[in-house]
């Protein structure tokens, strides 16, 4: 998976998690919680959709990781299993 490939993936579980919102206009760098207006339960919801679909192991202490945009990007695309599928590894 290539990072566009990563990223297109978290928008469209963030589209899940928050419908209403306009992802176009969305801050790569801006605090996810903050700019879609999603709690904690939400966010969780987020990770662990993110896990399911790649199938990437995202422990608890990794959640603050994945709170931009850039960030979970970064992260997923740091694991071995999605770097490799990227030829990266």
């Amino acid at each position: 998976m290539t990072p566009d490939d990563v990223r297109h993936v978290v928008l469209e579980e963030l589209s899940n998690i928050a419908p209403e919102a306009d992802l176009a206009l969305l801050d790569p760098a801006a605090d996810l919680r903050e700019a879609l207006d999603i709690d904690s339960m939400d966010h969780l919801n987020f990770v662990t959709a993110l896990h399911n679909r790649l199938g990437v192991a995202i422990p608890e202490v990794d959640y603050p990781r994945l709170i931009t945009l850039d960030g979970a990007v970064a992260y997923l695309m740091a694991d071995p299993a999605i770097a490799a599928k990227a030829g990266i590894a």
